[in-house]
Parts: C-alpha cells; structure tokens; sequence
C-alpha cells in the first residue's frame, strides 16, 4: 500500500532535517525557521573578522561574491560568508553612510525620503573593535561611535525591542528580505535572509521573538543574496553594491 504524499510544511521540516545535518558543526551559517516561514541565518561573535566591501583595490566595485572570494584568496584569506549589505545606486555607489577602516565613502542621511531607506526610522550597522551596533540614524549622529566598519540603511526592523512602527502582521508586501540584528551586549550579530518572499512585519518578529534581539536593522529586498559555500549555496543575480563579509585566514 502506497503511503499518501507529505504535506509542505511536512515536506519543508524533512528538508530542513537534511540541510541541518550535512551543514558541518562549525558552519556560520544555518537554515532555521520562524512560525512556518523559512531563514536561513549566519552568526558571528565578537572577535571574529567580519567587515565592509565595495571596492577592489582598484578602487572598482566589486560587484560579485565571486570577485570578493578571488580579492581575498589573492591576500592569503578565505571568505566564510558573505551577503549584499543594503541599498546602492545605479553606480553601485551605496545609499546613505559607508565606512570602511575609516575612510567615508558615503555620508549619513537622517531625513525621510522615498522608499524602504527613507522610511524613518532607519539605522546604522556599526562593527565596533570589540563588538557590534545596530544604531537608529539620529542617534548615531547624535553621538557616533567608533566604528571600524559601519553601513546605513533602512527601515530599523525593532528598535530597542519595539518594531518599527509602521509594520503591519497584514501586509501583503511579500519579498525575499535580509538584515542584521544584535545583542542587548553588543557581542553577536545574526545576518539573516528570507528563503521565501515575507513582509516586514514576520521579518522583524524573526529577530525580536525567535532570536532575541532588542535592535535589528533591514538591509534589502527582493535583489537580497548570501554566499555560503558551507552550505553548497552562492546566490546568483544582478551586480551588487555594499556587502557583508566572514573573513578568515586560508588553509
């Protein structure tokens, strides 16, 4: 007698089983999931070298994960992870603020403006010496940290355990998101990304309710793309602006 198919969420949890268990022990990166949608999640801890990326030493946009991988290789480094890290121009040139080992590639913007980066309140994804920061916009100008890295985009997914204001569980507005939150003591950061398409409201709730985090920030849609090759996973799409490195030592 033959057995009756699984339904989805059965089929999804079976799937998930399998991709938890190939996934090595040590892997930055995880599939999860949050009330029946699926995530996948990279984590890193204080100590550990994530950083900022847009140009090659050319002082050319990188564009791809592949050209990342291949700067990197060339300087005796291995890229872990990596995934697009928020709002660019049609040069690619980021939207709002950009800081790489202290050099400003783009200026901070704090006034409202068209779009998911102008609806306030947006933030700041700050990579301290001995920590991490997601920061409201004002605040950040108010009082900038030191940050070794730092990217600006928008809209603040849950600010200091709240969300965002103009979140609605109804929203209809269905894309492939990802963003970054952080710890209440600053010493880890999880980059997360939709593997279907979900609305603001369920992605923010992933990070205040399912990780944890009192402050996490939206960094796109849609065009959203990780790079995990512990996973057997390289997202492929259109060229990209800014984006959010693991980098350790080769061999």
């Amino acid at each position: 007698m033959s057995r009756p198919p699984m339904s989805p969420k059965r089929t999804f949890e079976a799937l998930l089983a399998l991709m938890l268990l190939a996934a090595p022990a040590s892997a930055a990166c995880r599939a999860d999931s949050f009330e029946g949608w699926p995530f996948t999640l990279c984590e890193v801890t204080a100590g550990q070298d994530l950083r900022l990326f847009l140009n090659d030493d050319t002082g050319a946009p990188l564009l791809s994960f592949s050209r990342l991988e291949a700067l990197l290789a060339s300087r005796g480094e291995r890229l872990v992870f990596a995934m697009n890290a928020g709002m660019y121009h049609q040069d690619r040139a980021p939207v709002g603020l950009f800081l790489t080992e202290g050099d400003e590639l783009g200026a901070l913007v704090t006034r409202a403006g068209p779009g998911n980066f102008g609806l306030l309140p947006n933030g700041v994804f700050c990579i301290l010496g001995d920590g991490f920061a997601v920061i409201e916009s004002s605040a950040y100008q108010a009082a900038p940290p030191d940050c070794r890295f730092a990217n600006q985009s928008g809209p603040m997914l849950v600010i200091d355990g709240a969300l965002h204001p103009r979140f609605r569980e109804t929203s209809d507005s269905l894309n492939i998101r990802n963003g970054v939150g952080v710890s209440a003591d600053g010493q880890r950061a999880v980059l997360a990304i939709s593997d279907v398409p979900v609305n603001f409201h369920a992605f923010a709730r992933l990070f205040r309710d399912h990780l944890g985090l009192p402050n996490a920030l939206f960094l796109d849609g849609s065009t959203s793309r990780l790079h995990a090759p512990d996973l057997g996973r390289s997202d492929w799409g259109a060229p990209m602006g800014p984006m959010l490195g693991l980098v350790e030592p080769a061999g």
